[in-house]
Formats: C-alpha cells, structure tokens, sequence
C-alpha cells in the first residue's frame, strides 16, 4: 500500500491528520490520504513564495527543461496513475489511461509554447516595450471529474510562464495528484510546486491567502462564487471555468442516427460527470422521435460497472452527494417527461447510474434548465431554429454549445449566435492544446490552453518612454 504525502517546499510531508477515501464503485475506503493542517497550507504558500524569486528569472527554455523533466518522470507510471484515478473517481481505467497518458503530453505542449513580446512606437518617435510577467504564487484548484487531466492544464501553464503553485484537489479524489507530486519531486526545484489535499476546509483560505497572486479554479457555479468572493480583498487575478448547461441543437437536415450517435458520445462520456458535456438536447421536431429512439437504443446497450472491470464502459457517479442529487433530478424528470433507456444490468452496490434520456420534456423542468452533472439527457422538441438558438441562449450557463446539420456553413451561421465561449459543429465537445477554452455568463471567465491561456498567468509590463 502506497503511502500518500504532501509535497512542501520539494519534501513529501505527512499531513497534520488523516482521511479515508471512498472508491465509488464499492462505496468502501480503499485508501487513507493525509490532510494538510493551516499551519502546512502557509507553508505551501512561503515556500512558493521564496521560490518565485529564483524561478521567475530563469529562462523559458530552463522552465521548458523542467516541464520535459516532469513529463520523463511520470510517463513510466501512466498505468499505475490510471489505475488509482480508476479506484478514486469512478472512470473506466481505459478512460483513466488517456487522462493519465495526457499528463506528460499537456506538459509537453505548453513547453513548446512562448509569449512574445512587442514594441510599440507612438507618432512623436518615443519607443515602448511590451512584456508579459509571471504573477507569482498560483493557487490551483482542481475538481474531482477530471483531476490529472485539469491539474495538468493550470500547472503547465503557470510554470511555463515563471509563477510558482500551489495545487488543492478535490477532497473526493486527492490520491493521484498526491502520488503524481511524489513521482515528479525531484524534477522540480524546491518550492516551485507545492500539493497539499484537505477535507474542504483549506479552500477559502487558500483564494483569500495574501500571498496567493493568482486563483486558478475548476468547478461548481456556486462554488466560483467564493472563490470570487474570497479573492475580493486583495484583488487576485481569477480565472474560473465553472458549470455549464450545453445545449446541442440538431437541425431538420441532420442525419438522426448519426446525431444520435454524437449526443449520446457528447452527453454521457464520463457518466456525464463534464462540465462541458451536452446536457441539453433541442431536435426539430421532424427528428424528434427517430432521435429518441436511437438515444434509447443506445443508452439500453450501455454497459455499466466497475471501472476496474473490462468491457466497462460506463463507471458510478463520483460520490455519494452527487449521486443523491441526480438520483432527486431523475425522480422530478419522471414527473415532467417520459424517462426512455433505463435499462439493462448495473451493480447492486456503488453509486451507479445508467445513462437514459428524457423525451417530451420542456424548458422550465428541473431538468432542462440545471446542471444535471450525471447520465440522463432532456431531449426537447422545436420547429423553428431560430426559436431553439433563444431558448439554447435563455440559461444562465454559457460554456460550450453545438449545432448537427448536413449543411456545415448553415450550422456554422447559427453557431455564432450561441452565447457560449465554445460552439462546435458535429461534435461536441473538442478541446485541444493549442485551443483557447473558456465560458461566457455563469460558466466562469478568463481562458485555459494556448496562448491565450498562459496569458491568463501574466501581467502586462510596459517599459520605455525613450527616443
């Protein structure tokens, strides 16, 4: 059994305390975790702090050696990585293998990228130069659906950029990034990545910490809130990419199958436990049925289990508070529309949920207008697209969106109505390493990935006034 530490200052600590962690495919503890204590929070901060000096003046081609050096160091250890996620957060372990296997390459691809600066002449002949700065100590905060792969994104680009982090997983999934900060120790110098993990307590005073310079978080609406709040008092730079509630608009034109076909990818990947999932499906209404059906085929053949098991395709919900709360959704969902592909095996214990749809529902059922965060997809009924894109936009919610159509420059015209900082075409979703990611409305602000991304950790210097 591993024993799982903290990593402070480039030392694997013991936390101040203990906790058990639950596989949700057993609802058993199958691991302790340490807890850090406030004591060993600030630190964290300190030691990230004193490193920031040193590791901001290093060139980016020495942070690009580091980053590399981190890739080298977990690569081996992929499936033992994939394995624990697998154990901790639910997922089939080949699932967990790509997210793991994404580590090294998200590590890699912001290696090769670099902000550049520029110079700027005003009419009278005076020179300016424009720079971007690292902002100091990072605070990463990461959710427990994706915790490796979103880790990866917000370390990659800090360090990049020259700031030191400090990184809180979820309470529910700690245990990988815990053992990926003892694999990677020794490549990073001391200071410059710090992990603690905790019971939920540290986060406020993580963001509302006045060493903290930036807070870098993924998760809940409501939890993007305060963290807002908590930053208020010193002003930190926030980026929050926050709940969504996408909506995927399939035109009259669309092939049904296949549109099915990629709502059902779209909706239900990682038991639909993706902020940037389709949670939300509007089909004209000459599709309507023959859509339905083919998403209820298709839900009644998933085949859902432990992650560990082979052939899984489908794992439980993460824990037992969410699991609770679709399972309430789907009992209102019963009430207001007709609950079509709930069948087919699933274990009698572990917080397990097959994917199914919602038919003859409308905007205004729990449903439809909350992040359901679990497999069960509204299927609504419209005519007019033009009535659909209002309907789509009407959520407070605005991450990601998608239109289906033969016609690729119809949808393409109708997508750029859609209030949502991403809006695909025939898929839904598709991030990359080199595309800006980011949500409109309550699904946060600021950008994730390219270079947009490593902006983010920036702050603009203007230096010159010279002849």
């Amino acid at each position: 059994m591993t024993d799982y530490t903290l990593l402070i200052d480039g030392q694997a600590v013991a936390g101040a305390a203990t906790m058990g962690v639950v596989n949700p495919a057993t609802e058993e503890v199958f691991a302790q975790c340490p807890i850090a204590s406030e004591d060993q929070l600030n630190q964290a901060v300190a030691a990230a702090k004193r490193a920031f000096r040193s590791w901001s003046a290093t060139s980016v081609e020495d942070r690009q050696k580091v980053l590399d050096a981190i890739a080298d160091a977990i690569e081996p250890h992929t499936d033992e990585l994939a394995r624990l996620l697998t154990q901790e957060q639910g997922k089939p372990l080949g699932n967990a293998q790509m997210e793991a296997g994404r580590l090294a390459a998200t590590l890699r691809s912001a290696s090769a990228l670099k902000l550049k600066g520029r110079s700027v002449e005003t009419q009278d002949g005076r020179r300016y130069e424009v720079r971007r700065r690292p902002l100091g100590v990072v605070a990463a905060i990461v959710p427990w659906n994706v915790p490796l792969g979103l880790m990866a994104n917000k370390i990659a680009a800090a360090l990049i950029t020259g700031n030191t982090v400090v990184v809180k997983p979820a309470p529910t999934t700690p245990l990988s990034t815990l053992r990926f900060g003892q694999l990677v120790k020794d490549a990073v110098p001391a200071g410059v990545l710090n992990i603690i993990a905790d019971d939920g307590a540290l986060g406020p005073l993580l963001t509302a910490h006045p060493d903290i310079r930036k807070v870098s978080f993924t998760g809940s609406t409501a939890t993007g809130k305060r963290v807002m709040a908590g930053a208020a008092d010193t002003l930190k730079r926030i980026t929050l990419e926050l709940g969504g509630n996408d909506a995927a608009i399939v035109l009259d034109d669309a092939n049904p199958k296949e549109a099915a076909n990629g709502l059902f990818q779209g909706a239900f990947r990682n038991s639909g436990q993706i902020c940037v999932a389709i949670k939300r499906a509007y089909v004209h209404n000459s599709l309507y049925d023959e859509v339905c059906d083919e998403l209820a085929t298709l839900c009644e053949g998933a085949i859902v289990g432990d992650g560990l098991e082979q052939g899984t395709q489908f794992g439980p919900i993460q824990n037992k508070a969410q699991f609770e709360r679709v399972k309430e959704l789907i009992a209102d969902a019963g009430r207001t529309g007709t609950i079509m592909g709930d069948k087919g095996a699933k274990p009698d214990k572990g917080y397990f949920i097959r994917p199914q749809i919602v038919r003859d529902v409308s905007d205004g059922a729990r449903i439809v207008d909350e992040e359901q965060f679990g497999p069960i997809l509204p299927v609504i009924r419209y005519e007019d697209p033009e009535d659909a894109i209002e309907r789509a936009n009407a959520s407070a919610y605005g991450l990601g969106g998608s239109i289906w159509s033969s016609d690729v420059r119809r949808a393409e015209a109708l997508a750029a109505q859609m209030d949502t900082g991403s809006v695909w075409v025939n898929r839904h979703p598709d991030l990359g390493p080199n595309v800006p990611f980011g949500g409109a409305k309550q699904s946060g602000f600021g950008v994730e990935m390219a270079e947009e991304g490593l902006e983010e950790f920036t702050q603009v210097q203007v230096i010159g006034g010279w002849a």
